[in-house]
């Protein structure tokens, strides 16, 4: 009785709602029991969301909520929320509010002194770095990479030298460039282990180096999207310097050398090092 009693919904709060990532069984009772109980339920997609309801006999009422509409939409929850209605906030697939606008209406219901609870659920995050066979003790989740070529490379050289476990979202039709400027930057022995579909039909996890990865998917369709972890750097925070020449091009590092003293091929080696790459690797770019 106890128990029951504890996974009461109370009204003017709202509820952070895991669902499944892909295999429909990982839906738990008492996900499906606030859902069914609370007086309405945001979601990023409610045509998705409806057809999840109706696996399990559910029928609430679904408003919209995703990344284009938050302001309006988030604003409308919280007065509900306020007028003392309860609410559950669903994504597509996971865990609301991680790389998620729902992160957005927590903080809403946070200054608003609204009860924030959590119902938990399956996370790609967590299942990926589970699968990776690389070190669990520590990890940064860095979400999807900028879209743009120049601010994605300024991003992963901003963490080429974390000494954590990487985690890093991506979909099929960018999973080469982002792979290719992985190698550029952390170099092609880099372990990383690419998880897709996790917990569907065709669930695959591959481990393997990065210049192993690249080369892999010169021949082989990305298909799904995917989770990729990537082990960890040398823990080196100073640089050097090198976080000044990151915009430099390959010829311009090398130039940079080659005015500290160096010989061009000893400055190729140098600049070569700093990128995290071989010298054959980096003396491709030169050409």
């Amino acid at each position: 009785m106890e128990n029951i009693e504890k996974n009461k919904v109370s009204g003017g709060a709202l509820y952070l709602v895991g669902t499944p990532i892909g295999n429909l069984m990982d839906m738990t009772e008492r996900a499906k029991k606030v859902l069914a109980d609370v007086d309405f339920i945001a979601a990023e997609d409610t045509r998705n969301t409806a057809k999840l309801l109706s696996v399990f006999g559910i029928k609430n009422e679904l408003v919209s909520y995703h990344e284009h509409n938050r302001r309006e939409s988030g604003a409308r929850i919280v007065a509900r929320l306020l007028s003392g209605e309860s609410c559950a906030l669903v994504t597509d697939a996971g865990m609301p509010a991680i790389s998620d606008p729902g992160e957005d209406l927590v903080r809403l219901c946070a200054e608003a002194e609204l009860s924030v609870m959590v119902v938990p659920g399956p996370s790609a995050v967590v299942s990926a770095l589970a699968l990776s066979a690389l070190s669990t003790a520590r990890f940064a989740f860095e979400g999807f990479l900028p879209p743009k070529a120049n601010d994605r490379k300024r991003r992963l050289e901003a963490v080429a030298h974390d000494d954590r476990t990487l985690v890093f979202y991506e979909a099929p039709h960018k999973l080469c460039d982002t792979l290719s400027d992985m190698m550029q930057i952390f170099g092609e022995n880099r372990k990383i282990s690419l998880s897709r579909e996790l917990t569907k039909l065709n669930e695959e996890t591959l481990r393997m180096s990065l210049g192993e990865a690249v080369r892999y998917y010169k021949d082989t369709q990305p298909r799904g999207e995917y989770v990729l972890v990537l082990e960890g750097g040398d823990g080196i925070t100073d640089d050097g310097g090198a976080s000044e020449r990151r915009g430099l091009t390959p010829a311009l590092l090398v130039a940079y050398y080659e005015g500290e003293g160096l010989s061009h091929k000893d400055a190729i080696k140098a600049a070569a090092k700093e990128r995290g790459m071989t010298k054959s690797e980096f003396y491709k770019l030169l050409l």
